[in-house]
């Protein structure tokens, strides 16, 4: 039997409490995951449990900060002062035992744009970027379009756990490979990666001079018990041979403010790469990613803990409901984020045929796990930061499409029982 740590923090009596059970309908907001099905999907009548942002209301910390500043009226040329950075600079170091300096930071226009930044930066055409696939598929497709040659690092899957292949990564460096991305925590599989494994791929990566880019926007999504490493922290090697980005978006449901911000401690990597967004401006943010970052920072710490909580509980929740009603497909449990990998290989069809199970027949609107790349087919992903009510909807499609015969357990959506054993510890942050 699997036995998983459920942290329930100790907080004050007094504190608000979030009602993360709230169905909130964003069709005719523009929200990607909604008003984007029928270009993408082909059809407009799933559930959307796709695209990486979640379906909880943002926390009142942000949206009155964001009001408050809105009722100056004047929305003009804007700096970072220094409550932003300073909120940062605590945040990093409260939450992930980093101390970074002022002078490392740096605002970016998306992560994903960041990593474009340092590929036309630090890279020629026909230069080889390496990936670790499965993996984000952006990580992938980004140098491709900007004609880089993608060289695979595939993990190496063992009886359903993952870890890198360092010794398969020795062997495919050559004298082309100019830039390793890596995602840490994964997506899509959520792994928080070990010491030892970034100490080992730091010490590769320094001694080949191939700059490792950490994409970071996950590190505050550790559940379980699993806590966030940031790579430059790892090792002097490590900190003198990378650019790691981060963003409050993941964690506090700001997306689409667009709050992203790189650290660099390397002297020489950061003049470089932070001369490169100065001459486009780059690195100027609006007036709402400076203010959002700030209030999430500052006040967002009882907001985060509690969707936390509710995120593990919808883990340990779809886990179940499959492992009674849908056996045939197995969910990995993620160390980190709201983002679940589903193995559905022992249904025994082929992707097209998998995809269609879940868009044509369940109705459901899941990323398919070939977009990933090698070792992604046969998986689906499905974003779990929704309301509970809704994915026990969703998984009850699901079990009428694959056709599993049975009765359907019913979940009390407020209080769930699990078979498995559940140990809650108490933690201060």
């Amino acid at each position: 039997m699997q036995t998983y740590i459920i942290f329930a923090e100790k907080l004050q009596e007094n504190m608000e409490k979030y009602n993360f059970d709230e169905i909130i309908d964003r069709r005719g907001t523009g929200a990607l995951k909604t008003d984007a099905l029928k270009a993408r999907y082909g059809r407009d009548d799933l559930m959307g449990l796709w695209v990486a942002d979640m379906d909880f209301r943002t926390g009142d910390f942000i949206t009155n900060a964001l009001i408050k500043r809105c009722e100056k009226g004047i929305f003009g040329y804007t700096i970072p002062d220094e409550g932003y950075e300073n909120s940062i600079i605590n945040w990093v170091k409260n939450r992930h035992d980093w101390e970074i300096q002022k002078e490392w930071l740096s605002y970016i226009p998306g992560i994903v744009k960041g990593i474009a930044f340092c590929v036309l930066r630090y890279t020629n055409p026909g230069d080889k970027i390496i990936i670790q696939p499965p993996v984000y598929h952006p990580f992938r497709l980004v140098p491709q379009m900007h004609r880089r040659e993608i060289v695979n690092n595939p993990l190496i899957e063992d009886q359903g756990k993952y870890r890198m292949d360092l010794e398969g990564l020795r062997k495919i460096i050559d004298k082309d490979c100019k830039i390793l991305v890596l995602c840490n925590p994964h997506n899509p599989i959520g792994i928080t990666w070990d010491k030892e494994t970034l100490t080992e791929l730091a010490q590769i990566c320094y001694a080949h001079n191939i700059l490792v880019v950490s994409d970071e926007i996950h590190s505050d999504m550790g559940i379980f018990g699993h806590k966030h490493l940031p790579f430059a922290a790892v090792s002097q090697e490590a900190a003198q041979n990378s650019i790691t980005f981060m963003a409050p978006s993941k964690t506090f449901n700001i997306a689409g403010i667009v709050s992203s911000y790189s650290i660099v401690p390397n002297p020489e990597i950061r003049q470089s790469f932070y001369d490169f967004l100065h001459a486009s401006e780059l690195d100027e943010g609006t007036i709402f990613a400076y203010t959002a970052t700030q209030a999430a920072y500052e006040n967002g710490l009882d907001w985060m803990l509690q969707m936390l909580q509710y995120i593990e509980r919808n883990v340990l929740f779809v886990d179940k409901y499959l492992k009674e009603n849908i056996p045939q497909i197995r969910a990995i449990i993620p160390e980190a984020s709201f983002l679940l990998w589903l193995d559905c290989r022992k249904l025994g069809l082929k992707q097209s045929e998998l995809v269609s199970l879940f868009v044509d027949k369940a109705h459901l609107a899941l990323n398919d796990g070939a977009m990933f790349g090698l070792g992604g087919e046969g998986f689906m992903r499905l974003n779990i930061g929704s309301p509970r009510v809704v994915l026990q909807q969703a998984l009850e499609q699901l079990k009428k499409a694959v056709g599993i015969s049975g009765t359907v357990l019913t979940y009390q959506i407020s209080n769930c029982a699990f078979t498995d054993s559940v140990i809650v510890k108490n933690r201060m942050t």
